[in-house]
Parts: C-alpha cells; sequence; structure tokens
C-alpha cells in the first residue's frame, strides 16, 4: 500500500506562514527611516533587531541601501537557523556580509551601537515586570548611538482583553492559500497576564493549531512610556495607526499623536530617543 497522502498543514512550513501573515519587512524599513527622519532630520544606517526570529526585517534593512548593516538578536536557535536558511541565503553575498547574528538575551549590551533598536510583535512584553523591563530599556539605549531611537509596536482597546476573540485573515486564495487565526485565549484584569495563539487553517481542512503561542503582560502605553524614561531615555512619541481615516493609499498611515480616539482595537509605534 502506498504511503498516506500528506495534508496541507503537514507540508506547511509555521516560519513562512508566520512570516506572509504577520510580517511586513518594508513597511516597517519605511516606518524606521521616518521616524529616525523625524527624530535627527537624516536617514539612519544601522540596524539592531531585538527578539528578531527569523529575522526577515534585517534583511530588508541591509537591502533597502549597500551602507546599511544589522545585527540580529535572538534565543532561539532554531528560529535563527530557518532565517539563515530561507531569508539570509536570497541575499547576494555583500548584502549577507552585512548581517550579524546574535544567539543570545537581547539584555546583552554588545558593540557596535546602532542608529535604530527595533523590538516588534509586542515582544518586550515577555517581561511581566516592571524592573525586568526598565532592565531591558537600559541594556537597549546602552546598545544606541547617542542619536539613536528605539522602536516598539503596541496594541490595545476593549477587544483586545476579550477571551476567546479570534481575528481571521485570508492569506493567499486558491489551492495553496491558507487562513490565519490570532486567538486572544486568556487575560486576567488583575495582573494583564494574556495568553495568545497563532493557528494556520488550509483549503483541505487541515490545520497547524496553536503553531505560536504567547504569555505575555499586557503593557500599556502610559507605562511603557515611563518605564523608558526610568531607564533614561530622553523622549518619547506615539504613532497612531491612522489606516481608516487616510484619503488615499499614498497618505502616511502613521501620525504623531498625543490623543487619540478610543477604538475597540487599535495599533502604535512608541519611538524613544536616547
Amino acid at each position: 500500500m502506498g504511503s498516506k497522502k500528506k495534508t496541507l498543514a503537514e507540508k506547511a512550513d509555521k516560519f513562512l506562514c508566520y512570516q506572509k501573515s504577520v510580517q511586513s519587512p518594508e513597511h516597517e524599513v519605511d516606518f524606521f527611516e521616518q521616524a529616525f527622519r523625524d527624530a535627527y532630520g537624516r536617514k539612519p544606517v544601522t540596524l539592531r533587531e531585538d527578539f528578531c526570529g527569523t529575522f526577515s526585517v534585517c534583511c530588508e534593512w541591509v537591502k533597502s541601501n549597500k551602507n546599511r548593516t544589522a545585527i540580529g538578536v535572538d534565543l532561539c536557535p532554531e528560529t535563527l537557523q530557518w532565517g539563515r536558511d530561507n531569508n539570509l541565503s536570497k541575499l547576494t553575498a555583500q548584502q549577507q556580509d552585512r548581517v550579524r547574528l546574535l544567539e543570545q538575551d537581547v539584555r546583552k549590551r554588545n558593540r557596535p551601537q546602532v542608529d535604530i533598536l527595533a523590538a516588534q510583535n509586542f515582544s518586550f512584553w515577555i517581561f511581566k515586570t516592571r524592573s525586568e523591563v526598565v532592565q531591558y530599556f537600559k541594556a537597549a539605549r546602552a546598545n544606541m548611538n547617542s542619536e539613536g531611537i528605539m522602536v516598539m509596536d503596541m496594541m490595545g482597546g476593549g477587544d483586545c482583553y476579550t477571551e476567546g476573540q479570534v481575528d481571521k485573515r485570508t492569506i493567499k486564495k486558491g489551492k495553496k492559500g491558507f487562513r490565519y487565526h490570532w486567538r486572544q485565549h486568556s487575560f486576567n484584569p488583575i495582573n494583564h497576564d494574556a495568553s495568545f495563539y497563532i493557528s494556520f487553517h488550509f483549503k483541505d481542512g487541515s490545520k497547524l493549531k496553536n503553531a505560536f503561542e504567547y504569555h505575555w503582560r499586557f503593557w500599556t502605553i502610559p507605562e511603557v512610556r515611563e518605564m523608558l524614561e526610568e531607564a533614561g531615555f530622553s523622549d518619547s512619541s506615539v504613532y497612531w495607526d491612522m489606516e481608516d481615516e487616510k484619503e488615499n493609499e499614498h497618505d502616511d498611515d502613521w501620525q504623531l499623536l498625543e490623543e487619540a480616539e478610543s477604538a475597540p482595537c487599535w495599533i502604535s509605534y512608541i519611538v524613544a530617543k536616547k
């Protein structure tokens, strides 16, 4: 008898599904440039991507300019190796030489210092106490140039606290298409502990259930800005997602705001100057 035909889920690569669903490296690079230009009036050259995972942003960064270098930092050897095999390998030899990978805790201090330090995808929420976050922010600040910025994304709104809520999106249609499900599994209002899961659903009914899981403290914007100040950052700003309000697709999606309308779910960036 022949072997049983594999399902689409069994043939799927969870890291590739994640990149297609969650990441937009070109957008990240564009925003980093915008935020750095707003802060210092010039173009940034060096990037450090903390919690970098498959470091697709590092790769896009060095592709965007021949003078740019990137450092990717992550503790997971499997994820870093996938990035080497699937992202780094697609760069030219010259571009590859400008990407440096560090398998280590993001709280370690390194040289050289960088123009931009990014902690994306709510990754620093893994630190659940104020002292842990401040310790990380101090290390991050030490890893930045004197004219440098730290960039973090944030989410919030009442929908984000609703247990069982699932954000569903079709990533690609057709036979090879799949759907991305982001499930808010639990939220504890007393200590803000929250668990989230990512699953991928395929056309044949198979699925990669809980392909990625996250157990975080749900931090708020004012808390993070206060901790940045405590860690020694000179200033912080909030860039609000204006996607629903832009008049045409060429408008900037992100605006510097100190007041924003309440919404069931929102996304923003916090940008901190050293």
